[in-house]
């Protein structure tokens, strides 16, 4: 019984294959899209024309031509400059001879398109720095606690004078970060851009994702600046305490010696409320909540 399936089996197949056998020796059409490239660049020139990513050719041929050139085919259409700079116009099929995976048994129909224009130009290169482009989305209480750290910050950038002469900043891909609660470290590409490189094609970033809390820091002492020599200022009271928001990392690590309160002797002599709203300079990455007491009052002797 066995043995009867095998050669029914077996049966199938050679009928499948004689089928297709002559089936794919009659004619037909195909359309196959393969990716554009220019090449015979003469030594430090490129182009930045906007030209189409692939080419569509339409061939007519025996189906086992097409299916062999659609297994074996190349990925590109390769167009020769020709060694030339300036503006240039070439016919696609003029370059089938530099295209030889296109078998000659098959009859091209169609090309499209058919004609490309560019401008072939010098290459420059420039240091521009890199602009982070994400979207990010933190876990409630969360947030970000020190700037984002970009490694490198900024890249040599080579490509044409027309593109580089404008190009003040390189932005990278867009990047989508969601429901962060901890430090994170990710790597970033640089876009793809006709006749432009990079030195570095990927980007660093690193995102310091602590819980965010308030602290109060009390007993800050408040300096009065810029006072005239035979004049004297009594702050009443001469400290504040001061309330600010920042990672949970960053705020344990700091202290009343991190902040500075103060007061101009010009915002004194300008007061007509009797008392005045100290200056507070935080450490990086911290945020003010609130002063208190939120004004001071003073008294002025003179020498």
């Amino acid at each position: 019984m066995r043995k009867k399936l095998y050669i029914f089996f077996a049966a199938v197949i050679f009928a499948i294959i004689f089928w297709g056998s002559i089936s794919l020796s009659d004619n037909y059409y195909a359309t196959f899209d393969v990716a554009l490239k220019l090449v015979d660049f003469p030594g430090g020139y490129t182009t930045g024309s906007n030209l189409p990513d692939n080419v569509s050719i339409k061939l007519k041929g025996e189906g086992w031509k097409l299916v062999t050139l659609n297994i074996g085919a190349e990925s590109e259409y390769r167009v020769s400059v020709e060694s030339d700079s300036g503006l240039k116009y070439v016919n696609l099929y003029n370059n089938l001879a530099d295209n030889r995976w296109i078998l000659s048994e098959t009859e091209i129909i169609d090309i499209k398109p058919d004609t490309i224009a560019f401008f072939v130009e010098r290459i420059i290169s420039r240091k521009i720095p890199v602009i982070v482009d994400l979207s990010l989305e933190f876990k409630p209480g969360y947030g970000l606690a020190n700037d984002i750290l970009v490694v490198p910050d900024s890249v040599i950038v080579s490509g044409p004078l027309s593109i580089m002469k404008e190009l003040k900043e390189i932005p990278t891909v867009r990047k989508s970060l969601s429901s962060l609660d901890n430090k994170k470290v990710v790597n970033i590409n640089l876009p793809k851009s006709t006749g432009i490189t990079y030195n570095n094609n990927e980007i660093e970033v690193v995102l310091d994702v602590q819980r965010i809390v308030d602290k109060q820091f009390d007993n800050i002492p408040v300096d009065v600046l810029d006072v005239p020599q035979d004049i004297s200022v009594v702050l009443l009271p001469n400290t504040v305490g001061c309330s600010v928001r920042g990672g949970v990392n960053v705020l344990g690590n700091l202290n009343n010696d991190k902040f500075k309160a103060f007061l101009f002797y010009s915002d004194i002599v300008n007061d007509t409320l009797g008392s005045v709203v100290p200056h507070v300079e935080l450490p990086e990455n911290t945020s003010l909540m609130f002063i208190k007491p939120e004004r001071v009052r003073y008294i002025i002797k003179t020498f």
